[in-house]
């Protein structure tokens, strides 16, 4: 399994990190790509280099994409080619995953208009149909509230995208 996480200066550090680490973790292919560069500054300064720039990356290459927010979230959502990206693997019925205010991306690309979907408390208006669990899965799309659940939204694309023995097993490494 390959999987994608777009990054742009703004990023929220604990929602991108978690879900690179974990999803490693359990074995899957993770590729994090930078908009414009490769060099990126989170919301609250950590410094990170991405794997590739998102100009380079083939789309086709890739089984999810990972969304994450913080106040670049923005600049994400301002991304022809993740919103294009995020279209095209809708239409495949491939693995959405966004978390905090990334869901709003999802709202503008068009693809939840008919789907549960949850996001930063207090920002339920930018989506169709908000929910208020930490997590929520209607069918190819998960999507997450917050840093603070950034593990459970990770192990929702473990289990989505593996098995519940990975989850489990990780639930047993990681002591959650």
């Amino acid at each position: 399994m390959n999987i994608l996480i777009p990054l742009t200066d703004g990023f929220e550090e604990i929602e991108a990190l978690v879900p690179v680490d974990i999803l490693r973790r359990a074995g899957f292919n993770v590729v994090t790509a930078g908009i414009p560069s490769t060099m990126i500054t989170g919301a609250n300064g950590t410094k990170i280099v991405t794997d590739k720039k998102l100009e380079d990356v083939n789309p086709e290459e890739f089984d999810a994409i990972v969304l994450v927010g913080g106040p670049g979230y923005k600049n994400l959502g301002n991304s022809n080619k993740v919103l294009a990206t995020i279209r095209d693997f809708d239409s495949k019925n491939k693995t959405i995953a966004a978390i905090c205010m990334a869901p709003s991306i999802l709202a503008k690309a068009g693809i939840i208009n008919d789907k549960k979907a949850t996001i930063y408390p207090g920002q339920e208006r930018e989506i169709p149909r908000p929910r208020g669990e930490r997590v929520v899965v209607d069918d190819n799309i998960i999507t997450s509230q917050a840093p603070g659940t950034a593990i459970e939204f990770s192990l929702k694309i473990v289990e989505k995208l593996g098995s519940k023995e990975k989850v489990n097993k990780l639930k047993r490494d990681l002591v959650c």
